[in-house]
């Protein structure tokens, strides 16, 4: 079998099982690794993925695999994960799980727009609460990764610790 018959094959029997987790399947790999295979399967649903769950799919995942022997027998290892940062952002659930983060999208134009993810829904994206890409328009959109984020319930957080502290000094003020 083939690698992308295999690999259709695993997204078939798998896509389900993961289904029934509550995630969707968002990729599968197999590449070889010494005498076993590394099965990756890439999974992600709204609100993100836990250690936990990551575990619970895993567990699903291999009983399913070892059920149907779609690998042929031979010894594989299974990693299950989430999506990294780097994942392109191809489908309308893509733009939704990325909403509040910086991205820049590369248009069918050959241009590209850069903005925070403001609303996502089945048609289109809007960048900045202000500008609004169909899907038809867009190739794929990529996370901008942010080291000096600071987000408006940081800001809030900061400001009260602040106000502590001021209190705290005043209070040394008056002793």
């Amino acid at each position: 079998m083939g690698s992308d018959a295999r690999r259709g094959r695993l997204v078939e029997l798998l896509g389900p099982v993961v289904a029934a987790e509550g995630f969707d399947l968002e990729d599968v790999t197999v590449t070889p690794a010494g005498r076993r295979r590394l099965v990756r399967v890439v999974v992600d649903r709204d609100g993100g993925v836990s250690l936990d769950d990551v575990a619970d799919v895993s567990q699903s995942v291999s009983k399913r695999l070892d059920e149907e022997d779609v690998l042929g027998g031979s010894p594989y290892v299974l990693e299950v994960t989430s999506p990294g940062v780097d994942r392109p952002l191809t489908e309308p659930r893509h733009w939704r799980r990325a909403r509040g983060r910086l991205v820049k999208a590369e248009l069918r134009d050959g241009t590209s727009a850069e903005g925070r993810v403001t609303e996502a829904d089945e048609t289109g994206v809007e960048l900045d609460g202000t500008r609004r890409l169909a899907y038809g328009e867009l190739v794929r959109g990529r996370v901008q990764v942010e080291f000096n984020r600071r987000d408006a319930g940081l800001d809030d957080e900061l400001d009260e610790d602040l106000d502590v502290d001021e209190d705290i000094d005043d209070a040394d003020d008056e002793g």
